[in-house]
């Protein structure tokens, strides 16, 4: 495999400055889901831990390092997942912590990130706005800017989750990644390929939000000027060129999703997994919904990667939708 800007060596040293409540998540074949599905499916549960996402992983290495050697003091943009974790991380730590969001984003994430002590700055527009008012403050105020996926940390954060399907799961063909700016993508398919090249690395995003998968598939950065989805964790519009350039080395594929799909996967998950997801945790789930004969027969791994959901929204969306069955 040619190389990656990750390393698999810091990776594993990774595992040793997370704190362990996020590591060794469930992993679990899931029987109930499978004859819906027409394959066998195991679950990685990102969600049992304090910030309900995978995303302290990565913010766990960033606040170590922060601790040690830099500013202490940070910023992100955060569609809400991030902005959790690294005010959990940074607290723990005596780290400030500040974060832009967009005022549409998901009330419950904004009040848990005001709950774990950062401090909260609102933009009256999307994630993309919110980055840029980020790295204004990073600049103005001379303190660190947390750029999720682009920042190696997030990455070889995200991809200890790689390390833990390789060395513990059955043998299984397939792993489905939702796919958002990309360090869940990148992270976890570095380690797979490096690892267990024979598994096919699957990236999943809603048609809403497409633009990091036209960029692999048209192997340049291709932005949209908007997005329509559900799954506000991966509603970006404009991808990082590096990150493309690792997604580019590890996805054997990217496939886009309908939102009538990805409310289907949160209403299984719910219905034979007990598992109340947010929409970008459905992505996987929402793939072999599409595209059945495709995963006939095979054993996929579906990362469940966060469940902060707004209650109300919840229960519309899982309230209206459809079960599929085969």
């Amino acid at each position: 495999m040619q190389e990656t800007r990750l390393d698999t060596a810091r990776i594993r040293a990774a595992r040793r400055v997370i704190d362990p409540v996020f590591l060794d998540t469930p992993l679990y074949r899931c029987e109930a889901l499978e004859p819906g599905l027409g394959c066998t499916v195991s679950i990685k549960l990102e969600t049992a831990n304090p910030v309900r996402s995978f995303k302290a992983r990565g913010t766990e290495v960033v606040a170590r390092l922060l601790a040690d050697n830099g500013p202490r003091a940070a910023v992100c943009a955060s569609a809400g997942n991030l902005g959790q974790a690294l005010a959990w991380s940074g607290r723990g730590r005596g780290l400030d912590v500040t974060v832009v969001a967009s005022r549409f984003a998901t009330r419950a994430k904004l009040d848990r990130i005001r709950a774990l002590g950062a401090r909260l700055e609102l933009v009256d527009g999307d994630h993309e706005m919110a980055r840029e008012r980020a790295a204004a403050i990073a600049r103005y105020d001379g303190i660190r800017l947390v750029e999720d996926s682009l920042d190696i940390e997030t990455c070889e954060g995200a991809a200890t989750i790689g390390l833990e399907l390789v060395d513990t799961a059955p043998s299984f063909d397939t792993v489905l990644i939702a796919l958002g700016g990309g360090a869940l993508a990148t992270g976890v398919g570095h380690v797979v390929k490096a690892l267990a090249p024979e598994v096919e690395v699957i990236c999943v995003q809603p048609l809403g939000a497409p633009a990091l998968t036209h960029s692999w598939r048209q192997r340049r950065v291709v932005t949209t000027d908007s997005t329509n989805t559900i799954a506000d964790g991966v509603a970006g519009r404009c991808p990082i060129p590096a990150v493309l350039d690792d997604l580019l080395l590890v996805a054997d594929d990217a496939v886009l999703v309908q939102e009538a799909s990805i409310i289907a996967g949160m209403r299984m998950l719910l219905d034979h997994a007990g598992l109340v997801v947010e929409p970008s945790a459905a992505l996987g789930i929402a793939a072999i919904l599409e595209d059945r004969d495709r995963f006939a027969d095979r054993h996929v791994v579906t990362i469940v990667c966060g469940s902060n959901v707004d209650v109300d929204a919840y229960h519309q969306w899982v309230g209206a939708a459809p079960i599929h069955r085969s």
